[in-house]
């Protein structure tokens, strides 16, 4: 197994080079960026968070996704109901 180098820049270096250093390190590459040679800041992926399907804490019956019923699906389409025709 190899030694792992970190890739050290300065910070006018890090300026002029950013896109390639945010490459390298999202590539998992270590890159360190310096300040007079004193090591500042490391650049690294922020890891995606993750995300919950919804927000309240309860269970959906399996009834639900059963087919609706003729009466009530006619009502979706607007159907069945004549006295509330507007004519």
């Amino acid at each position: 197994m190899g030694v792992k180098t970190a890739t050290v820049v300065n910070v006018a270096e890090a300026k002029a080079k950013l896109s390639e250093l945010l490459e390298a390190a999202l590539r998992g590459e270590e890159v360190i960026i310096a300040k007079r040679g004193k090591p500042l800041v490391r650049l690294v992926p922020v890891a995606p968070k993750k995300r919950e399907l919804g927000f309240l804490d309860m269970e959906i019956p399996d009834s639900f996704f059963d087919p609706l019923p003729e009466e009530e699906l006619a009502a979706w389409y607007g159907e069945g109901d004549e006295e509330d025709d507007w004519e």
